[in-house]
């Protein structure tokens, strides 16, 4: 073969080679985008099915609920909730208690904790009542927590050391009149929802007394018990045991109308106090980034719990009666909370500390 045949023949190959090799390169740049978007479409988990899956194995370990003082109102209500959750949850759910500065010392630990729903937070009405009291926490009301439920409500008893000189409302406050700014009530924390409970009685008697107050409601009742302070604000599942047994007084309640627990025991409302209301609330809280998916999964196991036979017959016992709120009806509550309680402060003259 000449050199010039064995030419054209090796350029006549070559350029059937490169047709078919653009051919294929136009092919495959046509089918390729269509198959990665058919994957994608098909194969890629949504975010909807993420979440679903982050809350069908969840919980997948032990549980840590942070609350304050063991035997505060809060405490008893969460231990009731917390037994529930560990039976429906197949996991251990542990009550550990961080208590001071009206609980806020555990309401930090929670916000810095890693929002894995691993480590949540317990708390009372306090929540909402340190904002009026103090100038720096270390949480932001719906920044760095987010509300997850109400677990229940119950209403405040005005205590007194049953042999004291106070045997009704009015014995209280006319003595506080004889002898205004003399006598002290004790509470469970400054910015404790006790302390601001028992503010928003002296507001409504028109009398002055200096608080007293103690790391929670087991060394308030102490004090009552002792004979020190004139009366405490207590949550009445904190102190029915020491009702019942004569070592307190229970002078009213603070509910519109009488608990169940203790019918014979008047509302302060009936007192001469008309329209006196306010009541202790405990609510469930977790770090603000923590999964929707786990938030609404824990929000709805609460509301079984509150339908739960053990879980009622252990509430009534305590006088506990049950909540169960939505995700946003619970931060619409918390909201209004907070701004009660400011009003009852700023009312009071407490400056912020």
């Amino acid at each position: 073969m000449s050199n010039l045949n064995f030419s054209y023949l090796l350029l006549s190959t070559f350029r059937k080679t490169s047709m078919v090799y653009l051919r294929g390169l136009i092919f495959l740049s046509l089918i390729v985008p269509c198959s990665v978007s058919f994957v994608l479409a098909q194969g890629s988990p949504s975010s909807s099915s993420v979440n679903s899956g982050v809350a069908q194995s969840y919980p997948n370990r032990t549980v840590k609920i942070i609350g304050p003082a063991a035997g505060s109102g809060a405490d008893l209500t969460v231990r009731i909730v917390a037994k529930y959750l560990s039976k429906v949850w197949k996991q251990s759910v542990i009550v550990e208690n961080k208590p001071g500065a009206g609980g806020s010392i555990g309401t930090g630990f929670v916000v810095n904790a890693d929002p894995d729903g691993y480590t949540l937070l317990v708390q009372s009405a306090s929540f909402a009542a340190n904002p009026a009291i103090y100038k720096k926490l270390p949480y932001d009301p719906g920044k760095t927590l987010v509300d997850i439920d109400i677990l229940g409500v119950t209403p405040y008893a005005l205590v007194v050391h049953p042999d004291g000189p106070y045997k009704s409302i009015k014995d209280l406050v006319s003595a506080a009149k004889t002898r205004p700014g003399d006598l002290s009530y004790a509470s469970a924390g400054v910015g404790s929802s006790t302390h601001l409970a028992a503010e928003f009685f002296n507001q409504f008697a028109g009398i002055k007394l200096l608080n007293i107050p103690y790391k929670g409601s087991p060394d308030a009742l102490t004090d009552i018990m002792a004979g020190r302070s004139a009366f405490y604000m207590a949550p009445l599942d904190a102190a029915i045991g020491q009702i019942k047994s004569s070592k307190l007084k229970a002078l009213g309640v603070t509910s519109k109308t009488r608990a169940d627990i203790l019918s014979d025991v008047p509302t302060i409302a009936e007192q001469g106090f008309a329209n006196f209301e306010i009541n202790l609330w405990v609510g469930f809280w977790a770090p603000i980034a923590t999964p929707l998916a786990i938030v609404e999964k824990i929000n709805t196991d609460l509301g079984k719990a509150m339908q739960d036979p053990e879980v009622k017959d252990s509430y009534a016992k305590a006088g506990i009666q049950s909540r169960h709120m939505d995700l946003d009806t619970v931060k619409k509550f918390v909201s209004s909370e907070i701004v009660k309680y400011q009003q009852i402060a700023t009312k009071a003259g407490i400056e912020p500390q």
